[in-house]
């Protein structure tokens, strides 16, 4: 009897949801008596839904949904399986939650975002799936690098589009105002990365800078007082006030090149009264070649290679290269000079390049035969004009090389794949045909360890061209003449090989006609 009265109240069964509001007892729990349903018991409830709605914010409080019965969107009595919420992710429009996406955040998917690990409430982390728990501050889902020592108006110095750089940031709203040569400093110049708690960690608050040797090293110790400005600018430090109009080339070493670009410090050690040695480059310089080139007979000067201009390129020149013992021919005309002389991360001039593998790896030492090679005489087939170019007689070998097999380059024959490898093979070639041909007839013309091709074949072609069957133990007369090849010589099978059976064991008539 019960059933029959609650059927006919409740106008169907309450989803998952609200499933622990089925039953009589509870249904002004939901429904006011006498009245319509009320959207204060629905947030009596939903009280995650009530605080947005209070601060004005999320998908509930714009101006579409926040006068809307709850009921609207929200049905139920609809059967345990019903969805109550129900929207498209994909076509949502993310304005109407009041947090427009912008820059990068347009291109994030949902679960980036609204995930239980950027949920402070410990009700809403329960939830199996929610859209709920995030404020809309960056610290929501960013981590603050800054420690909290910036406030938390990331907004005022960064957008959406990447973190780095801080676009919106401008140094002349700071106490510190960036000028001249300051404003090409790296920021981590002046505000260092620290390691806090196995973190990296940029200080931009709290940094001293009342005097200049609060960045800088005072070069002069102190002789010059502490007021940088009565000489420097910011400029640059070379851009000393009282030096604009001394003019160097009144000494007797002239700034010509690169000196010109020299801090004065760099030379006037401790003071600009310092007068440093001049007259040999090792003066200032260290000798880079350590001491090659001393009493060498070839080079005596700086230089004869170098000027002031730049310690590279080097001067010395193709003209000057063919003045000693190792000219430059060919392909080593165009070899860049760290090929030869810079090897083990160190330069090294004075190498006496008389043999080829001074330079270059002897990668025909194990299969070259000695008969063709006297010492390391690469010349005997190469040239410095291209390591291609290849002029051996092969005459001069037991194997000439005729028709075809002038037409063939080197490494058909002498270079061979084996096993996933390339390996050379000169004077372990066989010569015989099999040792570059399959034998087609699966030695059917062997003469015990001797191969007979010639007998039939010429270098010049596969046709069995020199092949005349009248010299055969079968000579082929009237209409044996007329009959096709193939009608006598059939293919036959010997293990896994195939191949045609030219070498017939009957000859007599009845063997092919009955």
């Amino acid at each position: 009897m019960l059933g029959n009265i609650y059927a006919q109240i409740s106008p169907g069964e309450l989803s998952k949801a609200h499933a622990d509001l089925e039953g009589i007892s509870n249904c002004t729990k939901c429904h006011t008596l006498g009245k319509s349903l009320d959207n204060a018991k629905c947030l009596d409830c939903h009280k995650e839904i009530a605080g947005l709605i209070n601060l004005n914010r999320g998908y509930h409080s714009n101006k579409k949904v926040k006068n809307e019965n709850c009921w609207k969107c929200h049905g139920d009595h609809f059967g345990r399986n019903f969805q109550i919420i129900r929207f498209d992710e994909n076509k949502f429009n993310h304005n109407e939650a009041l947090y427009e996406l912008a820059g990068k955040h347009k291109e994030l998917e949902c679960n980036k975002c609204h995930k239980k690990d950027f949920i402070s409430d410990s009700k809403l982390k329960q939830k199996a799936k929610t859209f709920l728990g995030l404020t809309g501050e960056c610290a929501d889902c960013h981590e603050d690098v800054h420690r909290n020592t910036l406030g938390k108006d990331c907004a005022s110095c960064h957008n959406e589009e990447k973190f780095k750089p801080a676009v919106k940031f401008n140094h002349d709203e700071a106490k510190f105002k960036l000028t001249g040569a300051h404003k090409n400093v790296g920021c981590e110049k002046c505000h260092a990365i620290e390691n806090i708690d196995g973190k990296e960690f940029q200080r931009f608050t709290d940094i001293e800078f009342s005097s200049c040797k609060s960045c800088h090293t005072d070069v002069h110790k102190g002789k010059f007082g502490k007021k940088c400005a009565s000489c420097h600018t910011t400029k640059s430090f070379t851009d000393v006030k009282n030096l604009k109009s001394f003019n160097h080339s009144k000494t007797a070493f002239p700034l010509i090149g690169k000196h010109k670009r020299v801090k004065c410090s760099s030379c006037h050690k401790g003071s600009l009264s310092f007068k440093p040695k001049f007259k040999y480059c090792y003066n200032c310089h260290s000798d880079f070649h350590d001491g090659e080139f001393e009493n060498s007979g070839i080079l005596r000067d700086c230089k004869e290679c170098h000027n002031e201009n730049g310690f590279s390129p080097s001067l010395f020149s193709m003209e000057r290269h063919a003045e000693l013992k190792f000219k430059l021919t060919g392909a080593h005309t165009a070899i860049p000079c760290t090929d030869c002389h810079y090897q083990g991360n160190k330069w090294k001039f004075r190498i006496s390049g008389d043999n080829c593998i001074e330079c270059h790896e002897d990668f025909h030492s194990s299969v070259r035969n000695s008969k063709f090679f006297t010492g390391i005489n690469c010349e005997s087939c190469h040239s410095t004009g291209s390591w291609q170019s290849v002029t051996f007689d092969h005459n001069k070998t037991n194997f000439e090389l005729l028709g075809k097999h002038k037409e063939e380059k080197c490494e058909s024959c002498h270079f061979k794949s084996e096993e996933g490898k390339i390996v050379q093979h000169f004077n372990d070639l066989e010569t015989n045909c099999s040792g570059c041909h399959e034998d087609i007839h699966a030695g059917q013309f062997n003469e015990g360890d001797s191969e007979t091709c010639t007998t039939c074949h010429t270098f010049d072609n596969w046709e069995p061209t020199l092949f005349d069957h009248n010299n055969t133990g079968f000579a082929l007369e009237g209409a044996h003449a007329k009959v096709e090849c193939n009608q006598c010589h059939y293919a036959v099978s010997k293990g896994k090989v195939q191949y045609i059976l030219y070498k017939l064991e009957r000859t007599r008539c009845i063997d092919c006609h009955s």
